[in-house]
Parts: C-alpha cells; structure tokens; sequence
C-alpha cells in the first residue's frame, strides 16, 4: 500500500469516452472519496480482484464512495470501446468506467500497472494507493478510514475466471508470446504449423497448428482473439488426452472450446492434485492470434 502524501488526484479529461456515466470532472467528484481502478479486460490480476471492487462499490456507495474505473488497454484489441462495454456487462460493473486508450489518464497518474487502486479522500488527495492483486482487507480498512466508518468488511468469493489463485501451488508466472516481450530463457512454451510472431501475439496462418505450455498451477488460461472475427474452433489435450475434470470454463471434459471475442480464455482447471502438466491448444481453423498465458 504506496502513500503519496498530499499529491492532489489528476484530472480525467484525458478519457476518450465513459460508461455508465456522463464525464465525471472536479465538481462530480467533489466531496466524495474515490477509489480510481485502472484495469484492462483481459488481465487476470483485475479479474480475480474486480469482485471485491464490485462489492466496495456496493457496500459503500451510500456512504460517500464513488468508483471510477479507468480501462487503459494492454494489448491492440482491448481498444475496441464495445469490447470494454462487453466486459463491463460480464462482470456486472456498473460504476463509472473512463475509457483511457490514448493513454492521457494513465499517464496523469504515472501508472505502471494493471491493476491498480488509488485512493483518494474528499479533497481530492490520493493518501494511498496500491499495485497488483491482494491485500484486500487494507484496501477496504483505507475506504472505511477515509469514509470515516468502521464496520465489517464484507464477504466476497470469486467464481469461474474470477476465482482467487492457488497460490501454494503456483509456480510458473505470467508468459507473453510476442517478440516484444516473449521470455527467452527457459522458454516453457512451443508452435507447431505455420505461424507468424509479432511483437504482441503469434498468429496462425493454417488451420492445424498448435501451442503447447508446460506449467505448474492449478489454472492456465490464454489470451486470444481470432483476426477475422470469425469463430475459430480449438482442442485442449492436457499430457496428450483430453482433460476431463480438469477442464477450464471455456472448454468442456472432451477439451472442445471456440475461440470468439478477444478476451482471456480459461483452458485447465486441475481439480485433483496439481502437479506440472504441459497442456496444447490445436486450433482448427487459421486466423488465431495468441498473446499471453496467465495461471493461478
């Protein structure tokens, strides 16, 4: 939890456009505490923090907080303003959300990462702010400090994608795919077919190849989005047979998914002991660009 002594909260102008809200400015946010979340759709540490973002919201609405989400985009797809409209109405989000893809708010803040808090109190002050995933219970004790409440936290418990990591057993970190920021040593991850890398994503030009990753987690998932828009088929084998029990909430026992919007897709959910498995991804038709694994 980083403090920022008296640094005063940087305006939104910078946004491109809202949901859920008109622009909010210095007079909509004036006397209440804000609690600004920078997020992007397909970031797993915002996905298993974002239920209790959601629940904050609820919980202390009435008393004076206003949440402002700030979707600032990772990868090239992530500007598309439907798609961030999609992911606000999968998750149920349905505070202000400013969407950042000049990039202007995150630079007012000299944000670095997804996802982050800051808390500001009802002069506009950040006293407090913080990176990453976690450490939920201060997050809340800092809204209930600056509301000036002092009650129960609240309960939260994430399901699906949204479920928390099996932090005890997860052992290999997040994997991107492109040239501009593929990890070159101990690489854990191989392509098979006919492929194309680029600087963000590695994209499939012929129907048959395949992606395999060795981890050591409970979940793995992948972002992907198909370059045409058209649904593009996929089979998931976890050590070469289908994954039964341990499949992922995109794709079911038999390891059959359909790679549609761009987003995050959940391929393996170990439900036994989790132990390193290698897990590939045969994609059925061309046109799947691949950007990232995530696990937990």
């Amino acid at each position: 939890m980083g403090l920022f002594g008296h640094a005063r909260m940087p305006p939104l102008g910078g946004a491109t456009g809202w949901l859920n809200s008109e622009p909010l400015g210095p007079a909509e946010l004036r006397g209440h505490v804000v609690l600004v979340n920078f997020w992007t759709w397909t970031c797993i540490n915002w996905l298993r923090q974002e239920p209790y973002v959601r629940a904050w919201w609820q919980a202390y609405r009435g008393e004076g907080l206003l949440v402002v989400g700030v979707h600032t985009p990772e990868f090239s797809f992530e500007h598309d303003v439907e798609g961030v409209r999609r992911a606000t109405r999968e998750r149920a989000i349905d505070h202000p959300v400013a969407i950042d893809n000049d990039y202007a708010v995150w630079r007012a803040f000299a944000n670095r990462y997804w996802p982050a808090l800051y808390f500001v109190d009802r002069e506009g002050v950040i006293r407090a702010s913080h990176f990453g995933e976690g450490d939920d219970e201060r997050s809340e004790r800092t809204i209930q400090r600056l509301l000036g409440v002092e009650r129960e936290l609240v309960s939260v418990e994430g399901s699906g994608i949204e479920a928390q990591a099996d932090w005890a057993h997860l052992r290999t970190p997040e994997t991107y795919l492109g040239s501009d920021r593929a990890e070159r040593l101990r690489r854990n991850w191989t392509l098979t077919g006919e492929w194309t890398t680029g600087g963000e994503r590695v994209s499939l030009d012929r129907a048959g190849g395949a992606i395999a990753v060795r981890f050591e987690a409970r979940d793995a998932h992948l972002v992907m989005a198909a370059a045409a828009g058209e649904p593009i088929p996929f089979r998931v084998l976890l050590d070469g047979e289908p994954p039964g029990a341990s499949h992922g909430v995109d794709v079911d026992a038999d390891g059959n998914g359909v790679l549609g919007d761009g987003r995050l897709y959940g391929l393996v959910r170990q439900r036994d002991a989790v132990r390193q498995r290698t897990a590939e991804i045969t994609f059925l038709a061309p046109g799947a660009q691949a950007y990232a694994f995530t696990f937990g």
